[in-house]
């Protein structure tokens, strides 16, 4: 009920004295008291009953209303029975303070106003309660029919609560995307990554530009699948401010997202299983006729998702292998993240799984896929991988046919040793580095190419802690400059003759001389192996 209804026609007979423009706030309970300071025993939302008992003077009204106002009062009802009518002070404390004033007449008990207020709140609240079974009954609804999309439609169309369900590289499954940029799907992903890793208790919440957000996890079905691959309500606001009903709503939501999650794991069983054959044919070199049967269910599977009809074998196209492997992680938990991350929603994508890494083999786009594409992609995943979590990622160039898959499928796995040889939580390398010496640097043991940076650097890096004198930037920016020492001090900023010093000073820490091609190789080398 609201505060106007105790004036309404059928209402005890009560007279409003200040704060007439509030009125709309809401009744939840009763408190009688005339205790001087009830703050600590209120909770929000209750309309005080008071006999004035507490008053002595006129300065114990603004107290009196100040600790009403800090504990969440609606209104407070005086009764004149006690002490006459409601004094001017009191009636100016109300004012001030935007707190409704209500005077009951002496011969209207407090009992009977305490049982028409109990009457009306029982009857909102088994309204409300008949409100939120029959939402859910329509939100179920929606979820067996339109998907999560029709359950989040619903929201926004009824409540005005902006949802969206996102993976963990931020690529929305369901809710208005064109309302959520991708700057700001990224920076919730990172969020509710960085929480789960901190093992923080959901809801999580997130302070954008755009407004603040409550992110709630979808988990992924098995323990296997750790929190790198769930899903992610996103709804717009602090959920925590909410009313308990509207929190319980919210998560009702994320349970419902959760079953939809559950439920589309389900139906990938059959795809994950012909992933699996695809590499285990590729492993045993089959007859590529074995393997076009294999990649034309998948593409099968997928046209009849979509309601269209299977291309003939002959028109399958080219696709790509990716060779992937996690670090830090369980076994199971790479697989599902390149599901999500790769896959649309027509799931063309296979995801074989290998311990803790994976396969993919997917349909190659009309243009080449940069690493630098996919490494973007990959990256929001950063927040949740901790110090000790890495995942690096191969990728091979587009095999024309399915003769070719197998030597992709090396070639991706090549890349991925490449990638792996660099410092970052997420690295990924395409077929165009294959050609370059750091295939040669990946295939050398880590022991051996720390003992080469080691003999060809470290003396100059210790001079440069201890004078910080720069050598080694220095030295990076005279190689990107094929040695011109006109074009290295422009790009330093510096005289050349300053140039000159530190290369000389480079030379004698080291014993090399930078004019010889094959020590510039060797300084290069070691270089790229930091």
């Amino acid at each position: 009920m609201r505060v106007r209804d105790l004036l309404a026609p059928g209402a005890p007979r009560l007279r409003l004295l200040a704060a007439e423009d509030e009125l709309d706030r809401q009744v939840s309970g009763v408190m009688t008291t005339d205790l001087q300071e009830p703050g600590r025993y209120l909770h929000g939302g209750e309309l005080v009953l008071t006999g004035m008992l507490w008053r002595t003077a006129p300065a114990d009204s603004e107290r009196f209303v100040r600790t009403l106002v800090a504990g969440g009062a609606v209104a407070l009802a005086a009764g004149e029975a006690e002490v006459g009518p409601v004094p001017e002070d009191l009636i100016d404390a109300c004012r001030r303070h935007r707190l409704p004033l209500l005077a009951v007449p002496d011969d209207i008990a407090f009992s009977s106003l305490t049982e028409f207020i109990g009457r009306q709140v029982s009857a909102d609240r088994a309204a409300d309660l008949a409100a939120l079974v029959d939402r859910h009954r329509l939100l179920v609804s929606a979820a067996g029919g339109g998907g999560l999309d029709a359950v989040l439609d619903l929201l926004g169309g009824d409540l005005d609560l902006d949802c969206w369900v996102l993976t963990s590289t931020g690529r929305v499954i369901a809710g208005p995307a064109d309302r959520l940029s991708a700057e700001d799907r990224d920076q919730l992903v990172r969020a509710h990554l960085a929480a789960q890793r901190q093992r923080r208790r959901p809801p999580h919440r997130a302070r954008l530009a755009s407004g603040s957000y409550s992110l709630l996890p979808a988990p992924a079905s098995t323990e296997a699948e750790a929190s790198l691959a769930d899903w992610v309500l996103a709804v717009a606001g602090d959920v925590t401010e909410w009313t308990g009903k509207r929190q319980q709503l919210a998560e009702n939501l994320a349970r419902l997202v959760a079953a939809e999650r559950v439920r589309r794991d389900e139906g990938r069983r059959l795809r994950r299983r012909i992933a699996d054959e695809v590499l285990t044919l590729l492993q045993r070199d089959a007859d590529p006729a074995e393997i076009s049967r294999a990649l034309y269910a998948s593409s099968a599977m997928a046209a009849r998702y979509e309601g269209a009809e299977p291309k003939p074998m002959e028109t399958d196209g080219s696709w790509l292998v990716l060779s992937a492997e996690g670090t830090g992680l369980p076994d199971g938990a790479v697989r599902l993240i390149l599901e999500e991350a790769l896959t649309d929603t027509a799931d063309r994508a296979l995801v074989a799984g290998v311990g803790t890494g994976a396969v993919v083999v997917l349909p190659a786009p009309d243009s080449a896929v940069p690493a630098d594409a996919l490494r973007d992609l990959l990256a929001p995943l950063e927040a949740g991988l901790g110090s000790e979590g890495r995942i690096t990622l191969g990728v091979s160039a587009p095999a024309l046919e399915a003769g070719g898959l197998r030597g992709a499928l090396e070639e991706a796995r090549h890349a991925r040793r490449i990638a792996a040889a660099r410092v970052g939580r997420v690295c990924v390398a395409g077929p165009e580095e294959l050609a370059s010496h750091v295939l040669l640097l990946a295939a050398v043991p880590d022991e051996v190419r720390r003992a080469f940076r080691s003999r060809l650097l470290d003396r100059v890096i210790a001079y440069d802690i201890e004078h910080q004198a720069d050598l080694v930037r220095t030295l990076e920016a005279f190689l990107r400059s094929d040695g011109s020492w006109t074009r290295c001090a422009a790009q330093l900023h510096v005289h050349v003759n300053t140039l000159r010093y530190r290369i000389g000073r480079i030379e004698e820490l080291t014993g090399r001389d930078l004019s010889r091609l094959e020590d510039r190789v060797d300084f290069y080398l070691a270089l790229e192996l930091a």
